[in-house]
């Protein structure tokens, strides 16, 4: 579920975007919820932070919308902002308040779906999910996305990261389990991989930074519908 913000004080601009986000929510089979202001003051007057992206004009009669961007950007640094309006001198001013782009008027479906393509894509990588393990001395909190692969060794599992090695005394099956909604998959009795950071395979060899892992021939086959699926989904 994804929530979109629209303000937007022109009804006609706010009666095109519902009809291309609606045409967007049957295209890509995401679900939309669209929540819509008429002027800036609405939204940044005791705003929460409750959207994922606000589609936001710029020229409005009581609160502009940088003005209101600026407010917004004091209790929410997350929110993808997309600007909309018809006076592109306004791109700089645009990088006060990070916003991710601008859709210029008159609107067409085209630029607002690939506006709305790359909010996601940001999306996406400001996700962030930690696993916690014991180590020898306390707990360590891991990024899962910073993880490269798990070897199992001697019966214990080393996690390969961006930020070095740690160790932990379990089992590849029980970590398969614990990870099993996220992008890894068990390629051999004795690796599991992110795919996320494959780089290639050849024969098989799965090459993932400068390591190179080994995939079981019973499930090469599978391993590269995964990736090839975790591929396609990442490109959406």
């Amino acid at each position: 579920m994804i929530r979109i913000a629209i303000v937007e004080d022109d009804k006609n601009y706010i009666s095109e975007l519902k009809k291309m986000l609606a045409q967007y929510e049957k295209e890509s089979g995401r679900k939309l919820i669209v929540t819509v202001f008429d002027d800036g003051e609405d939204i940044a007057i005791d705003y929460k932070a409750e959207y994922d992206i606000i589609l936001m004009d710029i020229e409005m009669r009581f609160m502009d919308g940088m003005t209101a961007a600026t407010k917004i950007r004091e209790k929410d640094n997350e929110v993808i902002l997309i600007f909309i309006t018809n006076m592109p001198q306004y791109v700089m001013e645009g990088y006060k308040v990070d916003a991710l782009d601008y859709v210029l008027k008159p609107l067409t479906y085209f630029s607002l779906s690939q506006r709305i393509d790359r909010a996601l894509i940001r999306m996406k990588k400001r996700l962030t999910k930690y696993i916690t393990i014991p180590i020898h001395n306390g707990i360590q909190k891991i990024d899962v996305n910073k993880i490269y692969f798990i070897e199992m060794h001697n019966h214990d599992a080393i996690f390969h990261t961006e930020n070095g090695e740690y160790v932990l005394r379990e089992s590849l099956r029980i970590l398969e389990k614990l990870l099993e909604k996220e992008s890894f998959y068990r390629c051999h009795k004795s690796f599991m991989v992110n795919l996320a950071y494959v780089d290639s395979i050849q024969g098989c060899d799965i090459y993932i930074k400068d390591q190179i892992i080994q995939v079981s021939r019973s499930k090469k086959k599978d391993f590269i519908d995964a990736l090839n699926n975790y591929l396609n989904e990442v490109s959406k």
